[in-house]
């Protein structure tokens, strides 16, 4: 399927440490905007129904093990069907020799051939989870996020009700900063959802009165992450007179983003309240409730059980 974001070659080689046996002209800037990669064996026969050349294609022990058994003008006829198509990269897996049919039509139809030492299995697994996370739908939200004990909070709110404020507070009682002012969001393969800072902000934050901040610097490598997953969203909002607030926790609300609900809570600012004492609380509660326990089913529990005894001693008189 293809993405409407785009990965270089050039940054793939370089994170899977691929070998270039020959580049195409500009192979380093070729765009890959599809997530899926092909393993051209029954490319290789002459089946090419159905095919995507938008695709990187892997050969390894299977393929290799076919061509060996094919005469020399054979397997030229299989490399050019194959290399004659616009494919983004021919990569070889296991660190197997390439075939000189194989570089020949390479050279022919310019086409760029890589290899690598790893498994064919490996290699498509970790190269397919990359791409994904590359190619993934993403926006950008106005918000903070942080990651509190391991959760990763998304502050959302209008402009100036304090979130900056909150997440300063939080990295000086030991948790990280992740992004501030614009949270770029991404979904995973797990139906996730991860966010990071753009590049020309991270690490910075601003505080009104103040002015920009390099958290990394000011407080250490510590107080900072590169991306978090989003565990759950917290709407700051100024008090409301005569609003109501779940004084419970019954209720378990979401907010969709990318299609994905993320738990959701509002909490209400005003002058004497610690937000980051709030969070911090609030962080660990959500990381109680994946775990299977809920403080305020609990406390129903024990208030109905109480009324029951309460009417069953009253029905006994």
């Amino acid at each position: 399927m293809e993405s409407l974001y785009t990965v270089k070659l050039g940054k793939l080689i370089k994170e899977f440490n691929l070998e270039v046996l020959r580049g195409a002209a500009g192979y380093e800037d070729q765009d890959i905007r599809t997530e899926d990669v092909n393993r051209p064996g029954l490319q290789l026969t002459g089946f090419f129904d159905y095919f995507d050349p938008h695709r990187l294609q892997v050969i390894g022990k299977v393929e290799d093990t076919y061509l060996s058994g094919l005469m020399p003008e054979q397997r030229r006829e299989s490399f050019e069907q194959l290399l004659s198509q616009e494919i983004p990269a021919l990569i070889i897996s296991r660190g197997i020799e390439p075939y000189p049919e194989c570089m020949e039509m390479a050279e022919k139809y310019d086409r760029t051939v890589l290899r690598s030492q790893d498994t064919t299995s490996v290699l498509m697994s970790t190269i397919i989870a990359s791409l994904k996370t590359y190619l993934a739908p993403r926006i950008t939200r106005h918000g903070v996020l942080v990651e509190v004990y391991g959760e990763g909070v998304l502050l959302l709110g209008e402009s100036g009700v304090g979130k900056s404020e909150t997440a300063i507070e939080l990295v000086k009682r030991g948790h990280r900063l992740i992004a501030d002012d614009a949270v770029e969001i991404k979904q995973t393969a797990t139906r996730g959802l991860v966010g990071t800072a753009p590049e020309l902000i991270r690490h910075y934050i601003e505080l009104r009165g103040i002015g920009v901040i390099d958290v990394r610097r000011l407080f250490g490598m510590s107080a900072v992450k590169e991306e978090s997953e989003i565990d759950m969203v917290i709407n700051l909002e100024q008090w409301k007179d005569g609003a109501m607030y779940d004084r419970l926790g019954l209720e378990n609300l979401y907010t969709t983003i990318l299609d994905v609900q993320v738990p959701s809570l509002t909490i209400p600012v005003k002058p004497g309240r610690n937000l980051a004492v709030i969070i911090e609380v609030a962080a660990m509660n959500n990381r109680h409730k994946k775990m299977g326990y809920n403080a305020a089913l609990e406390f129903t529990k024990q208030i109905n059980a109480h009324f029951d005894q309460a009417m069953s001693a009253q029905m006994d008189k």
